[in-house]
C-alpha cells in the first residue's frame, strides 16, 4: 500500500519547517501569501489529504460550504459553482450544491439542511422573493455568512455579488433601436425579484429615452423555459400589430421565440430581431447565433466565494459588489441594412 504524503513530506521537500507547512496550509496570514501558494500547490501535486476531522475539532469549522441555486441545468448557475469551487477548494474547502426548483418550500429546506450539516457559509442566488426572511435571520443568529449572487434580497448586513441588470438590458435594448426596430416586446420573469424587475426597467427606460411610445401589452411575464417563450411568440404574432423585436430576459425563452418566429415563416433578423440574456453556449453555436448579455458567471462565482474567504472569520462587511454586463452581439439582431 502506497504510503500517505503527511506535512513533514511536503516540508522536506521544499525545505520548510512541517510548522510552517502546517500553517500555510491553513492559509495562517502570518505566512507569506507567496509561501502559502507553493506550499497548498505541492500539497496538491503531492496528492495531500488533510484530516478533516482533526482540522475542524481544532479550528471549530467543518469546512463545508453550502451552495443553494435555482436549477443546475443552466450553464450560468454551473459556471458559477465553477468559479466558487475554484476559489474554495484550494483553501481546504468542500461545496455542497443544492436546488431549489423555484420553489420556497424547497428552498427553505435547503438552508435548514445546510445548517443542520454545519456549514461555515451559504452562498445563494435566491428563488423566491416570497421565502421569509425569519429563514435568513437563523444564519445570521447562528454567525453563518450568507452571501447572495446574482438573484438577491436585500436584507441588512448580508454580502451580494451582482451584475447591473439594468444597464443590461438598456443596451440591449438600445441595440435593437440602433438596428431601425421601433415596436419591441419583452419576456420578463417574476419581477418581484429585483432582477427581472431591474431589466424590465432598463428596457422601458430606453424605449422612453428614445422618443418611442412605451406599450405596455408587449411586456409579458412568463417562466424561463423554451416552450413558454414560443407560446409567448405565438401570443405576439397574432396581434394586429406584431413587434418587430423581442428582447428576452431569459437566453432559453429567446430561443422559444426564434423557434416560433421560424414556424410562422418570417426570417430573424430581417422581420423580428431577438436578443436574450445570460449567453449560453447554445446562443454562440446555433446556426443563427443569438445575441445575448454576457453575466461573467465565473468570476461572479469567484467573487463571491472571496467575500465569504473575507466574512468567515470576521464580521460581515455587507459588501454589494455590482459588475458590468456585456452585450455580444451574434446574428440574431444585426441588420445588414443598418
Amino acid at each position: 500500500m502506497k504510503k500517505k504524503t503527511t506535512i513533514y513530506d511536503i516540508a522536506e521537500k521544499l525545505g520548510l519547517t512541517a510548522a510552517t507547512v502546517s500553517r500555510a496550509l491553513n492559509n495562517n496570514v502570518k505566512i507569506s501569501e507567496k509561501t502559502r501558494a507553493l506550499v497548498q500547490k505541492t500539497a496538491i501535486e503531492m496528492n495531500y489529504e488533510q484530516n478533516t476531522l482533526a482540522r475542524a475539532l481544532k479550528s471549530g469549522k467543518s469546512f463545508n460550504v453550502g451552495v443553494v441555486v435555482p436549477r443546475m441545468d443552466s450553464n450560468f448557475f454551473a459556471s458559477v459553482i465553477r468559479g466558487i469551487e475554484e476559489e474554495l477548494y484550494p483553501k481546504g474547502y468542500h461545496v455542497i450544491v443544492c436546488q431549489t426548483h423555484d420553489q420556497e418550500k424547497l428552498e427553505t429546506g435547503n438552508i435548514n439542511s445546510l445548517l443542520n450539516a454545519q456549514v461555515d457559509g451559504i452562498l445563494m442566488s435566491i428563488s423566491n422573493s416570497k421565502t421569509k426572511n425569519k429563514i435568513f435571520s437563523a444564519l445570521s443568529q447562528k454567525r453563518v455568512p450568507l452571501i447572495f449572487f446574482d438573484r438577491k434580497k436585500d436584507i441588512a448586513g448580508v454580502s451580494s455579488v451582482t451584475i447591473d441588470d439594468f444597464n443590461g438590458s438598456y443596451a440591449a435594448t438600445k441595440h435593437l433601436i440602433d438596428q431601425g426596430c421601433r415596436r419591441i416586446a419583452h419576456f420578463s420573469n417574476d419581477r418581484s425579484l429585483e432582477i427581472f424587475q431591474n431589466r424590465y426597467l432598463g428596457y422601458k427606460q430606453a424605449i422612453i429615452d428614445h422618443h418611442i411610445e412605451f406599450d405596455e401589452s408587449l411586456v409579458i411575464e412568463l417562466f424561463s423555459k423554451v416552450e413558454e417563450g414560443k407560446k409567448a411568440t405565438r401570443k405576439l404574432l397574432s396581434l394586429k400589430n406584431p413587434p418587430d423585436a423581442i428582447f428576452s430576459s431569459s437566453d432559453f425563452t429567446a430561443l422559444g421565440a426564434i423557434q416560433e418566429i421560424k414556424e410562422h415563416g418570417l426570417r430573424i433578423p430581417e422581420d423580428i430581431c431577438v436578443v436574450g440574456f445570460s449567453n449560453e453556449p447554445f446562443t454562440r453555436f446555433m446556426e443563427l447565433s443569438i445575441t445575448s448579455v454576457d453575466q461573467s458567471p465565473i468570476e461572479m462565482g469567484r467573487i463571491a466565494a472571496n467575500v465569504f474567504l473575507r466574512e468567515v472569520d470576521s464580521d460581515p462587511k455587507n459588501e454589494q459588489i455590482v459588475l458590468n454586463p456585456e452585450l455580444i452581439i451574434r446574428q440574431s439582431s444585426l441588420k445588414s441594412t443598418y
